[in-house]
This record gives structure tokens, sequence and C-alpha cells, in this order.
């Protein structure tokens, strides 16, 4: 069963490439990530650390099972949340990006354990299941306290 769930996963991540088939033999060669444009099946939501370990901390406890992956950039002390795509908005919290359609991210393969400049803290299950972006924000505004009006993000 995990051996099929890890085949979803590379099959669910490489469809948001412009040509999956290159991007899984990317992944295959050893590439520890490719480019895959945001927008199409997703968008991420980039957040600094410590929000981001809080948020997922939040999110985990009122939720049986995570909704969706997420992925840290360890050099830059990010986690990025895959999300829903979703429109422009304005979301809670200073140095939060909101990375979609026009924008690419580094996505590891889903079967990536670590050891490198990104690491799954949930990989993908290949099931397609994203987080909520409305629930991510409520997450955001509790792990940072932020109580006041939200703070407008700029574009990557």
């Amino acid at each position: 069963m995990q051996r099929a769930m890890g085949k979803q996963a590379v099959e669910w991540l490489a469809a948001a490439a412009t040509d999956p088939r290159s991007c899984k033999q990317r992944w295959d060669r050893g590439e520890d990530a490719v480019l895959l444009e945001a927008g199409r099946l997703w968008d991420v939501l980039s957040v600094p650390e410590h929000l981001g370990l809080g948020a997922l901390e939040l999110l985990g406890r009122t939720r049986r099972r995570a909704s969706g992956p997420v992925l840290m950039n360890c050099g830059a002390r990010r986690v990025g949340f895959f999300i829903a795509p979703a429109p422009a908005t304005e979301w809670p919290g200073p140095g939060v990006r909101h990375v979609r359609r026009g924008s690419w991210v580094a996505v590891p393969p889903p079967y990536q354990s670590g050891g490198w400049r990104l690491e799954w803290l949930l990989p993908p299950d290949g099931t397609g299941a994203l987080y909520d972006p409305d629930a991510v924000r409520l997450a955001l505004r509790k792990a940072g306290g932020v109580r006041g009006a939200p703070v407008r993000v700029s574009r990557p």
C-alpha cells in the first residue's frame, strides 16, 4: 500500500509540471527538486518557520489527519502549505507569501526523506488533498497572535 501511495503522490505532483514525464524522469535520476508552476493544481502559502510550525501544530490538533502537503525550506527557514488555488487575498502575519499562478516552486520528490534544503513535513498522499485556505488563515492568526486587520502580503 505504501508503494502504491508513493506512486500516486509522484503522479499527482508531476501533474503540475508542464511536462510530467520529464519531471518524473528527473526525480528518478536523483535530482533533489524540480520547478513546478503554482496555480495549476495548487498554490503554496509560504510563511516564516516559527509561524508555519505553530500553525501546523494547531491544524494537527483540530483535524485527525492533515489536509495537505507541507514543505519545509530548511535554508530559508520557511514552511509552505499546499492550498487550493485561491484568489489574491490578504494573509495574516508579516513575511507571508502567497505563491500562485505565474510563480514557480522548487519541489522535491514526495518520497524524499530530507537531508537537502527542502524537506516534506507532510508529503502528498496522492489523493490531491490540499489545505483549505480559510483553515490555514485561521491557524496562522492563532499561531501569530494576530488579532487586528490582516497584513497585505508580497508576491514572490
